[in-house]
């Protein structure tokens, strides 16, 4: 069977990357995923906070936010055409991703200095709970779940990416305000990154010592997509309370 019949939530984890028709002596393991997502992490901590310091000195981050987005869309891009390129393409993303989170972070830092650490701190907690309920099966990952958390999750990134293009001609959207309706959509948003670990967790359990070895690359780009999605949800969220109160 081929293992692109499987879906999941999260866009990169699309069956594609693991439909490989060439063997290898090595195989994807947890322990690889693992070691590379702790990589990642630490890339993108230490470019955020640099880019803090900067920020702390007057330096804008608007273009910091708005390249790493886009250089992190790219190298996206490529990674799904030229997965066998994943080695050094990822580290790629994890750099374009740090820039992003740390721009976009910076303004949260700046003015309320523990909300990123707080964020933080619920993405970590959050990844274990639902781990937890994913390996003692106390929510079950079945089909119609992954249809569900499937369709959130698109319909979630098409709203984002019309509001953001609207935003371009002065239309207003509210879902960027801190109104009570931004903030219950930004709640819907974080429960749906939440679920997406589990489809995630599951998808690699399903291949894992199955897929080749560099596809553990393209794990941790999941991986890596997933928490800074729940992050960003995490810290928005935190953003608009602290001002509305």
């Amino acid at each position: 069977m081929s293992l692109r019949n499987f879906k999941t939530s999260n866009p990169v984890f699309n069956g594609y990357f693991w439909d490989d028709r060439k063997s290898s002596s090595k195989k994807m393991t947890v322990t690889g995923i693992f070691f590379k997502s702790l990589f990642g992490i630490i890339i993108i901590a230490t470019i955020t906070s640099y880019l803090w310091k900067l920020s702390e000195t007057g330096i804008s981050m608007q273009w910091f936010t708005l390249g790493g987005m886009l250089a992190a869309a790219v190298v996206s891009i490529l990674i799904s055409i030229r997965q066998h390129w994943s080695t050094f393409l990822v580290p790629l993303y994890m750099i374009a991703k740090g820039f992003f989170l740390g721009g976009f972070s910076a303004y949260a830092h700046r003015h309320y200095p523990e909300l990123p650490y707080q964020a933080i701190g619920v993405t970590i907690v959050t990844f274990f709970v639902m781990l937890f309920l994913y390996q003692f099966r106390i929510i079950v990952v079945t089909k119609k779940l992954r249809s569900v958390v499937i369709t959130a999750t698109v319909s979630i990134m098409v709203v984002y990416l019309i509001s953001w293009i609207l935003s371009f001609f002065g239309i207003k959207n509210y879902i960027w305000g801190n109104s009570w309706f931004a903030i219950a959509f930004n709640v819907l948003a974080a429960v749906v990154a939440s679920f997406a670990l589990l489809l995630d967790f599951d998808y690699i359990e399903r291949y894992k010592n199955r897929a080749p070895k560099y596809k553990e690359w393209i794990a941790t780009w999941g991986l890596l997509a997933t928490l800074i999605w729940l992050y960003v949800e995490v810290l928005r969220l935190m953003q608009k309370f602290a001002f509305r109160f």
